[in-house]
């Protein structure tokens, strides 16, 4: 099932992949219909309580080249019109709606990352929970080089996973680097061979999802929420879901399984 034929919508059991498919212009996002597809997915998998993770990826050579540079230099499309219009048409009812989307799942997302990621494509990649790498991927925030700024969340969030003096360097030269470099830097949690890419992100997406639903989502709003809250904030947010987690019967289920020395089979309640 697709949400159109730019982005791919395959359910398999408790695990989604999205691909971005438009592999003729190496992946480009912030296209006129993307927000409203990226919108609509995330919306169908919050609300389906069988999903319990997601791989997002790129069809062909890249995962995504970032935004349409040739409707940058021709203004045209979401770059024509007054300043005004791309502040608010553009970024922030377009584009900053996909890395929204993506923001907002609430189940753990994989990022298989098969191919370049640059600009907006490693902003997407970073909004994933984890991010699996092909020896063929490269990564790059390079909107300097072409007189922009890092205006797709990039700037609050690459800091966070790589650390303030990396990010700079990355944002203020333009660089783009490595696979292996990403992941000496923890951009990625580890580098494949391109040819088992996919096969790696389902095995750990399977692996997830094989975890008792609610708590699996409440474990990921309880990250998020530590990204910016205070620690008692976190503390508190702890105790109440602990509390409501205690009396699931998948957490009773997951006590017998581990005395009775056998797997939990989770019914997701």
């Amino acid at each position: 099932m697709s949400i159109t034929d730019a982005l791919l919508f395959e359910k398999d059991g408790p695990v989604v992949t999205l691909t971005i498919n438009r592999p003729d212009m190496r992946n480009p996002l912030g296209e006129p219909d993307d927000a409203e597809n990226f919108q609509t997915a995330a919306n169908r998998i919050n609300e389906d309580r069988d999903v319990r993770c997601v791989i997002l990826t790129g069809a062909g050579s890249a995962f995504s080249a970032g935004g349409n540079v040739k409707a940058m230099r021709e203004k045209s499309g979401a770059f024509d019109g007054p300043q005004i219009a791309v502040q608010d048409s553009t970024y922030r009812h377009r584009i900053h709606r996909i890395v929204r989307s993506v923001w907002g799942l609430e189940v753990p997302v994989i990022a298989a990352v098969n191919g370049p990621a640059i600009g907006l494509g490693n902003d997407v990649a970073c909004m994933c929970d984890t991010r699996l790498a092909s020896d063929k991927a490269k990564f790059g925030v390079t909107f300097l080089k072409i007189g922009l700024v890092p205006g797709d969340g990039g700037a609050w969030l690459l800091p966070k996973i790589i650390g303030m003096a990396r990010a700079a360097e990355l944002f203020y030269t333009g660089d783009v680097v490595s696979a292996e470099t990403a992941a000496e830097w923890g951009l990625v949690s580890r580098v494949v061979p391109h040819n088992t890419l996919m096969d790696e992100a389902k095995a750990l997406a399977n692996k997830m999802a094989a975890q008792p639903a609610d708590v699996l989502r409440m474990t990921k709003r309880l990250m998020r929420a530590g990204i910016n809250s205070s620690f008692d904030t976190v503390m508190d947010m702890s105790a109440s879901m602990q509390a409501l987690a205690h009396n699931t019967e998948d957490h009773m289920e997951a006590l017998d399984a581990f005395f009775e020395k056998r797997a939990p089979e989770y019914k997701g309640r």
